[in-house]
């Protein structure tokens, strides 16, 4: 469980290894074999043209280091919100969360709808960053993967664990 209780910054990739978005900080609560999960409060987001901002919503956000996602769970008033990237199985390395953005996103509300977000970002960076064939089909196994998961409600779309994850931040905060 090495990690835990540390912070790790994230770095999100494009395909071509240029950076896509960073974020500052996240304290590690769980790191296991299949995934790494972070909590954070008002992190600092750094967009890859310099643009910077702060996340308004507390979240937890699960890194598959096997699957092609995370899910970023947003602790909202009405409930948690998942948005999902499909994006490469996710590596720590040098302090840092890393993985490929491939702009393809799936998010689930609150109130049980599912929505596909991005397709026409992703048909643009398919043909930009030359996507083969192959990671195409891998990408959009994923995607229809991810949505089936979603229905269940289970793991990473568990909203009972995703609350038991952000408490046991807060009790790590000491709030």
């Amino acid at each position: 469980m090495r990690y835990v209780g540390h912070w790790l910054a994230i770095r999100s990739y494009k395909h071509d290894g240029s950076i896509h978005r960073t974020w500052d900080r996240g304290l590690v609560l769980d790191n296991t074999d299949d995934f790494v999960v972070v909590a954070s409060l008002r992190a600092k987001v750094t967009e890859g043209n310099g643009r910077c901002w702060f996340t308004k919503e507390p979240a937890v956000t699960i890194f598959s280091k096997k699957d092609w996602w995370n899910v970023i769970c947003m602790i909202k008033t009405d409930g948690v919100c998942f948005y999902c990237n499909i994006a490469s199985p996710s590596i720590i390395e040098n302090d840092y969360i890393k993985y490929v953005d491939y702009d393809l996103d799936v998010k689930l509300y609150p109130g049980g709808g599912i929505r596909l977000l991005d397709e026409k970002e992703y048909r643009f960076n398919k043909k930009k960053y030359q996507y083969s064939d192959d990671l195409d089909k891998v990408l959009r196994y994923e995607t229809d993967k991810i949505e089936k998961v979603m229905n269940e409600r289970s793991f990473p779309f568990d909203e009972e664990k995703i609350i038991a994850y952000y408490e046991q931040y807060l009790k790590i905060l000491g709030k």
